[in-house]
């Protein structure tokens, strides 16, 4: 078991390894490894202002998503969870998973044929990025709510609550969500990867200011390859800033 475990970890770890050797080396052309030792691949993606550009704008739009997600999905989730009806809650976990089903290109187009026209000029805005990457994120977080919920024991928590005069509001902020305080961590930060490495559909319908940085970064793979390394390590980092940003804000929230 030992050995499986150290052959996945090592098969994990492997391209990461590579990566990061490549994108200091100076060349790297039918070898195993990189020749060379330099750090002007990233120092020219620091110079590339359309880089520095995708990475404050992945930065602000995976916030913002988690932001949004954890709005939508707590009150959403707990509506799911008092609904009467064991078919209405069928349904609507039905609906919400609807997005994990349909590929990204397929809301991108949709989004392009409404949001292109005379009456809705709207392609390319920062709203419409980060809706579009709620609507794919949503569902990751609200499984991870409504499982948890599921297991959890509200309701008995709730009646004690409310037999001691406690009202819905005052049962939802101390009760709830202190409840779901570690399953909201764990959905944010799924959220905010989801959201960092998001390709289809924002390549889809970001406009020339609005790219994130993998959309960006698509441009590194016709240069040199030390470059494309270097941005592809820079996105790694990026995603680790964005998982723990969103971290941070689920405890808060949930706080």
């Amino acid at each position: 078991m030992r050995w499986v475990m150290a052959l996945y970890l090592t098969y994990l770890a492997a391209p990461i390894v590579l990566l990061l050797v490549g994108s200091f080396g100076e060349s790297w052309t039918n070898s195993l490894l990189p020749s060379g030792i330099t750090d002007r691949w990233y120092l020219e993606i620091w110079a590339d202002g359309s880089f520095r550009r995708a990475f404050s704008t992945s930065l602000v739009v995976c916030a913002a998503t988690c932001v949004a997600s954890v709005l939508i999905a707590v009150p959403f989730a707990y509506a799911i969870h008092r609904a009467a009806s064991r078919q209405v809650r069928a349904a609507v976990r039905l609906l919400y998973l609807l997005p994990v089903a349909a590929p990204p290109l397929v809301l991108g187009f949709g989004f392009i044929l409404v949001f292109s026209s005379e009456d809705l000029p709207f392609l390319g805005a920062s709203w419409l990025l980060i809706a579009g990457h709620v609507v794919l994120a949503l569902p990751y977080l609200m499984q991870v709510l409504v499982a948890d919920i599921r297991h959890l024991d509200l309701d008995t928590l709730e009646i004690a609550a409310e037999s001691l005069g406690a009202g819905f509001f005052a049962r939802f902020f101390h009760i709830v969500l202190p409840s779901l305080r570690h399953s909201l961590v764990a959905g944010v930060i799924m959220v905010a990867a989801f959201s960092i490495g998001e390709f289809q559909l924002t390549n889809l319908i970001s406009g020339f200011l609005t790219r994130t940085y993998p959309v960006v970064l698509l441009q590194a793979f016709y240069g040199a390859t030390g470059f494309a390394c270097a941005g592809t390590m820079v996105l790694l980092v990026l995603a680790v800033l964005g998982a723990a940003g969103s971290a941070v804000a689920g405890r808060v929230a949930a706080a």
